[in-house]
């Protein structure tokens, strides 16, 4: 029997899901899965779209990620904390919704971690948004003190009004936005990159391009840089071992 799974978003020509799990599927000899990506414009259609693609799991990306929310019939205890979805299991028709970026981010900057000689480092997070509320998520199960920015009231800091002294202040900078993604790879978020120092690690989930303007500017200072190609590893096979789950 083919199971269906695919990658939901708009727009989606950044996604690498589809190519992922290809690969995937002829390494591991399974003939009967498929994958692909469905660029939607509104959530609304996501009921219809399983039914007709008789889809058995979704992955979710910018900007569905919260909205998906009340569609679904259940969700694990991650994704209420975290208040958003990247991952859903379909079971007799109803949508089981969880939270596969937290896993994936925390597994992917372990390695990054070990690395930072500060014993107590703090992180900033550029952006506010599901993506954003995951790697909050991650850095409380790792007990590092972080802080949001954002263009509005969501962040702790306005990014009109970062400084030399805040950025000093943090150790991990982390850009959850979509700012440099393909195929707007010339944008970046608006931070005073001057200050940036050789003791900056600077994480950007973004994973194509592998290197975003922001992490190119951070290699311009001597930053440990890292992108999102290892976070989106994780994040898919926890998603493939949740779809298979019995």
């Amino acid at each position: 029997m083919i199971k269906n799974f695919g990658v939901i978003g708009y727009p989606l020509g950044h996604s690498f899901s589809p190519d992922y799990f290809a690969k995937k599927f002829k390494r591991e000899n399974l003939t009967h899965c498929t994958y692909k990506a469905f660029p939607i414009r509104d959530i609304n259609e996501l009921l219809q779209l399983i039914s007709d693609h008789h889809l058995s799991g979704v992955n979710v990306t910018i900007p569905y990620k919260e909205k998906v929310l009340p569609l679904l019939y259940e969700t694990d205890e991650t994704a209420k904390r975290v208040g958003a979805v990247n991952c859903i299991r379909v079971t007799e028709g109803r949508l089981y919704g969880f939270n596969t970026d937290v896993w994936g981010f925390t597994q992917s900057i372990l390695p990054l971690l070990a690395e930072v000689e500060k014993e107590n480092p703090m992180a900033l997070i550029l952006g506010t948004g599901g993506a954003s509320k995951a790697v909050l998520e991650s850095f409380r199960l790792l007990n590092i003190e972080c802080a949001t920015v954002s263009r509005g009231k969501e962040g702790n800091y306005l990014y009109s009004n970062l400084n030399k002294n805040i950025l000093h202040s943090y150790d991990i900078i982390v850009n959850t936005t979509p700012l440099g993604m393909s195929p707007d790879i010339e944008s970046c978020p608006e931070i005073p990159y001057e200050y940036l120092k050789n003791t900056h690690f600077l994480i950007d989930l973004i994973y194509n391009p592998k290197k975003t303007v922001f992490l190119t500017k951070g290699l311009q200072h001597h930053c440990t840089i890292k992108n999102g190609s290892d976070m989106l590893v994780y994040q898919a096979e926890k998603s493939w071992e949740i779809w298979n789950q019995k």
